[in-house]
């Protein structure tokens, strides 16, 4: 058992530090953002599952704007062109499958 807290910090863009947890077949992520910070778009073989825990992240999925507040999520499939604006501060879970290799250090 483990926190992800306790992993080390991966930079995935200026203001976003992610966590990660990796199983056989999918990969775990603690993402906090500070508000202001881009994640340009880009778009993976994983498909990911997001999830809100704090605050707002405004989303473009596949051309679609999304806004995303605590207690929400969004599916995204394999290959969708995806990015994201944090409007406030954000704690967000994402998981992927198959594992994110390029995330493990």
């Amino acid at each position: 058992m483990q926190h992800l807290k306790d992993l080390q910090p991966k930079d995935l863009a200026p203001g976003l530090t992610g966590y990660y947890a990796h199983g056989t077949n999918m990969t775990l992520g603690l993402v906090e953002i500070k508000a202001g910070s881009n994640l340009p778009q880009h778009h993976h073989l994983h498909e990911q599952i997001t999830y809100i825990l704090e605050g707002q992240l405004d989303m473009t999925i596949d051309g679609k704007e999304c806004k995303l507040t605590a207690g929400m999520y969004y599916v995204i499939p394999s290959n969708v062109l995806h990015g994201a604006v944090a409007v406030t501060d954000c704690k967000v879970i994402d998981v992927f499958n198959p594992v994110r290799e390029d995330y493990k250090l």
